[in-house]
């Protein structure tokens, strides 16, 4: 928010305009209002638009338009009530303006103050004007656990952030699409808002990787005739025998997500003419509950008949839904134009919690509590409890968080024939912890369907488990590359902690004996200078490696004793322009340097000021857009904007981001390489040498290429200035006859 001159704007036109939204608001709720509510909601918006009456937006436009938006996503995009949509107005008035929570009590009521202070607290602890600190997550998520209608109000709030961000600066706007990306997607996945999810994730993509989300939006629109065509020719038989049938329905198609394009794209490897199953149908049925189930199968039975079906693509969520409520039957078949089709089946109910979320149907309508239990509810009270007792570091507790918000769901059963449900992936060492921890520990195998497999054995849906253990068995480190679960890690690293606090425990005894014969004292200081010295990060693993006999401590001899204190003959330390200093001021250092250069570092002429290097997992060329981040010990490392590892680093260590660009400077040859396949043809590969040698006078420092059948696929790796010499040279080489596709290498 900023203060604007109100003398460059049509104030009157815009009370106009801020009317007109309030009575939409109005309209909206108007089945769920009565006198009292109503007189309530009048006195939130009164409030609200004094409390932000001298503020706008970056756009210029009055701040209290973002309030009323919220208020009108949350009851109408989302389904909730009155309290909600009260709520929603204040959402950032204790933060940003002058009115006091108090206040808010006293006006509106206990449950009003709560959720607004809720709210303010996520707030502060996710700053989208500056970044998100990691440690602020574990936080986050208990306060989110005190009443969903919390969360759900939030994600409203972000939702309309980004549908209005073009007015921000582009560094802004990746931070914040990062962010969303990171965590307010994967929220609205796992809370059962499926449209919303969608959205925040296009939303995203247009600006991280707004290139490649521009091509995919053409190439939609450019199809779209022919996808309507597709339609149209799949829906007419299945719509005639459901007509004849007597059914009450809609039925409709869609392409998917630009997201999930662009996913399937990467992860796939392929363009978006072979994207799998680009177009889906839904199906929306008005069946009685007591029907739902048997009506959706005839449905499936009738498409089944028309078309051939994918066996391995059925997808049952009506017989066990999924764990934030999501019902419906899917199934991928073969269409009439030679394109397999997604298919989607569901009651007219079952829409209605998927496209809203499960937290949004009955619990928050007029006249409840919002203490009402609900699958949402479930979830967040179990992340909540287990991030209050766990001690992991703030780091691990996000990436364990984030397990449970992306994985999909599969569905085991138990020897005694127990339905239990998982995620997508889990493996039986998974399982075992899923079942008890006692039982995870001592796991040494599996029987599937009675078949033996190993503890890394990803387990499939459908499967019956029965899990074998021994006495002998004890967890280790490996284990923690075969689990994907954040129970299973969380156990694993709780037991790894007691082993290794049992052998600290000794070689700490070891240690107190070898300091006593040198008449030195065991303290904190001494142990932290043997720490150092040895180069460990921290004095359990100093001290377990000492109980297993992996240091000599006859070195101890080299150290000499002041005062019974412990000091190295050569102090082992960072140094720069002989002055001493810590890993801890490193950040501060190149942070200060930085500021006097307007906090950019431009690559090529700031060498002499800042270290920095270029990140491997993306290989950047000058052209590229990049980043810069602050490492400890390797100076700024510079990442492509679309590094692998890009959303990551943003989303968690958007403190250490610097701005950074190229110079002018071509003197400097940059590694790169790209893919290419085609058919092979006589000459082809001198052909090719000859371009990039001869041609573009080119260093290749690897060329493998492999040929089968007829088609060839190969990897060129070299040595270029720039982008702007590699997209030339890669232009050219797809000239040549045979060649079909080149993809610059992104890892």
């Amino acid at each position: 928010m900023e203060r604007i001159n109100f003398e460059l704007y049509d104030l009157e036109n815009e009370k106009k305009l801020i009317s007109k939204e309030y009575r939409k608001l109005l309209r909206t709720l108007k089945n769920r209002l009565n006198p009292s509510s109503k007189k309530s909601l009048r006195h939130a918006f009164d409030m609200a638009v004094e409390a932000h009456s001298k503020t706008r937006r970056k756009s210029g436009e009055l701040y209290i338009f973002h309030p009323i938006a919220v208020a009108q996503i949350v009851t109408e995009e989302i389904g909730l009530g009155v309290t909600s949509a009260i709520c929603a107005l204040l959402h950032d008035t204790v933060e940003d303006t002058d009115l006091a929570i108090e206040e808010i009590q006293i006006s509106l009521g206990n449950e009003v103050a709560k959720i607004v202070e809720g709210l303010t607290k996520i707030s502060h602890m996710i700053d989208t004007t500056s970044s998100m600190q990691i440690e602020n997550y574990k936080k986050l998520i208990i306060t989110l656990a005190e009443d969903v209608r919390v969360i759900l109000i939030k994600i409203a709030d972000r939702l309309h952030n980004m549908r209005t961000m073009d007015a921000m600066a582009p560094d802004k706007q990746k931070k914040i699409a990062s962010e969303t990306l990171f965590l307010y997607a994967p929220l609205a996945n796992r809370i059962g808002l499926h449209a919303i999810k969608t959205e925040l994730e296009d939303l995203s993509l247009k600006y991280l990787e707004p290139k490649e989300y521009r091509e995919i939006a053409l190439k939609l629109k450019e199809t779209k005739r022919q996808r309507t065509k597709q339609i149209n020719e799949f829906i007419q038989p299945i719509e005639e025998k459901l007509n004849k049938l007597g059914y009450k329905f809609k039925i409709y198609g869609r392409p998917k997500s630009i997201y999930s394009i662009w996913n399937k794209i990467h992860k796939k490897d392929v363009p978006f003419e072979e994207v799998f199953d680009l177009l889906a149908v839904r199906i929306i049925l008005e069946v009685p509950l007591d029907k739902e189930k048997q009506e959706c199968w005839n449905v499936y039975s009738i498409i089944t008949e028309s078309y051939i079906p994918s066996s391995e693509r059925l997808r049952d969520w009506i017989s066990k839904p999924k764990s934030n409520g999501y019902e419906a039957l899917h199934t991928t078949v073969m269409g009439p134009s030679g394109k397999f089709i997604e298919v989607q089946i569901r009651t007219s109910r079952m829409d209605e919690l998927a496209e809203r979320g499960v937290a949004a149907h009955l619990f928050y309508k007029e006249g409840k509590t919002g203490n009402e239990k609900n699958p949402v509810d479930e979830w967040l009270k179990k992340m909540s409890e287990k991030l209050k007792a766990s001690n992991d570091n703030a780091l691990d507790l996000v990436d364990d968080f984030k397990l449970d918000l992306y994985n999909e769901e599969i569905y085991v059963f138990t020897p005694k024939g127990d339905l239990k449900m998982m995620p997508q992936g889990s493996t039986i060492l998974d399982f075992a912890f899923e079942i008890h921890s006692g039982v995870g520990r001592k796991c040494i195998g599996a029987k599937v369907n009675h078949k033996l497999v190993p503890i890394s054995h990803k387990i499939e849906n459908g499967t019956q488990i029965e899990i074998l253990t021994s006495g002998k068995q004890k967890p280790n480190e490996d284990w923690l590359n075969i689990v994907t679960t954040s129970k299973a890690k969380s156990a694993i690293k709780n037991s790894l902690k007691s082993e290794i606090r049992a052998e600290a425990a000794l070689g700490k005894e070891i240690l107190v004996r070898k300091l006593s014969a040198i008449h030195a004292i065991y303290n904190q200081e001494n142990l932290q200078i043997l720490v150092n010295h040895y180069k460990y990060t921290n004095h359990l693993s100093l001290l377990c490696d000492i109980k297993n006999e992996k240091i000599n401590l006859q070195e101890i001899k080299k150290f000499k004793v002041v005062a019974g204190i412990i000091k190295l003959d050569k102090p082992k330390r960072i140094k720069e322009n002989n002055t001493e200093i810590s890993d801890k001021d490193v950040i501060q250092k190149v942070k200060e340097t930085l500021k006097k250069n307007s906090d950019l570092l431009i690559m090529g002429e700031d060498s002499s000021k800042i270290k920095y290097s270029y990140a491997s997992c993306c290989n950047p060329i000058p052209g590229d857009d990049v980043f810069g981040f602050i490492t400890i010990n390797e100076g700024v490392k510079i990442h492509r904007i679309n590094c692998p590892n890009a959303v990551q680093l943003m989303s968690k260590y958007n403190y250490r981001i610097v701005k950074t660009k190229w110079s002018q400077s071509k003197e400097i040859a940059f590694l790169t390489g790209f893919k290419l396949n085609g058919i092979d043809g006589l000459g082809l590969i001198n052909k090719m040498t000859k371009i990039i040698s001869e041609d573009h006078n080119v260093n290749i420092r690897s060329i493998s290429i492999e040929s089968e059948e007829g088609i060839f696929e190969g990897t060129v790796k070299l040595y270029v200035n720039d982008i702007e010499q590699l997209e030339t040279l890669i232009s050219n080489l797809k000239t040549l006859d045979g060649v079909i596709d080149i993809k610059r290498i992104e890892e």
